[in-house]
Parts: C-alpha cells; structure tokens; sequence
C-alpha cells in the first residue's frame, strides 16, 4: 500500500511534523511497516492545486519502486492531502483511477470549499464543526472526523495527535459509540481498515 502525502501551501516544518507522527503510527506496528510506502509530494506553492504535476509525481516515484509495488497502477494508494492541497489531490486521484490505477481511499484534511467526489471511499477531517458541515455539503463519505473543540487551521496537519474530536457516520448524522479520539486516532483507524481491505 502507497501512501501519498499531499501538502498545502504552508512552511515545509508542518509536514515534516506530520510526516514523522505518521511514520511514528507506522512504527509502533499501528499497520505493517514494510507494506506500508509512504511518498510525499514535494511540490511548493500553486504546483500542490496541479493534478497533473501530482500525477507526475506519482508516476515516477510508483515507478522507481516498481520492484517492491509490482505492477505500478495495480498497487493500492491511498491519498492523504491538506488544505489547498487537496485540490491538486483530488484530480490526481481521478486521474490516477481513470488510468487503471486503484485508490483505495482519500482523506481530504482541512480542504474547506473544495467538492470531492470520485468512485473510490472520500473522508474529510475538519478542524471545527463549522468547516466540517459547510465542506460536506460539496461531497464527502461516510466516517469523518472534525475538532472538538475548534483549533487552529494548520495545527490539524502539524500535530494532528493533540487534536481532540468527533468522528461522525455523515451518511446517517449520528455519532458512532466510539465518536471521541483524537485526529490521529482517526486517522489511523481509517488506515488500519484499507490495510486490511
């Protein structure tokens, strides 16, 4: 399983942070380290709304691990994007898919004001309530997660494990049993179920 981390448009730090309490789940055998390729998009600035530098991106890094991944499009990904970078993610997603590629699933973080569809599992993760219901209005999945109480924007991608909130079943509008944890709880719920799917 590939895991691809697209940024938005923010100090290079948030993502380091988020990388290493990703790579930390990873580690501590929260999914399997040696199954799990983690690839982060390196694009700046306006290149992270790019679908199409994304899916550059993903062609080459798939390829160069063509060895571990096998045939490259049939390798499941998995998108994680933040902020203006899920607008870039979501096209590469459909276009990756279009190209007989297979994406497991997309976690769209903080991408207030962007519609998400495609036919692959979509989930958003907001850092209030507000961003959380006006967001799912332009297309979400079933579990979905948002900050309770509110935080800071990018504080949802620099330290995601502090984060406390509620995942929510959209589908139905009802809080799961289990609805509090924290945003990297979350997170790695949804990456532990497409691992084992």
């Amino acid at each position: 399983m590939s895991i691809i981390i697209c940024p938005g448009i923010h100090e290079s730090n948030l993502t380091e942070s988020f990388k290493v309490g990703l790579l930390d789940m990873v580690s501590n055998g929260a999914i399997d380290y040696n199954a799990a390729n983690i690839l982060i998009y390196p694009g700046k600035d306006v290149l992270v709304l790019s679908a199409f530098h994304i899916l550059q991106f993903l062609c080459v890094s798939v390829a160069h691990r063509r060895y571990r991944l096998g045939d490259q499009l049939k390798s499941p990904i998995i998108f994680i994007s933040f902020s203006a970078g899920v607008v870039g993610a979501i096209g590469a997603a459909c276009l990756w898919q279009l190209l007989g590629g297979r994406v497991k699933a997309f976690i769209a973080i903080d991408g207030w004001g962007v519609p998400l569809q495609g036919n692959f599992p979509i989930h958003r993760m907001s850092h209030d309530y507000f961003t959380h219901w006006s967001s799912c209005l332009l297309g979400s999945g079933q579990n979905n997660f948002y900050a309770q109480p509110a935080v800071d924007h990018l504080c949802m991608w620099k330290s995601p494990q502090t984060v406390q909130g509620w995942w929510v079943d959209s589908s139905i509008g009802i809080f799961p049993p289990k609805g509090h944890l924290t945003a990297s709880e979350f997170l790695l719920m949804l990456l532990k179920r497409y691992e084992a799917n």
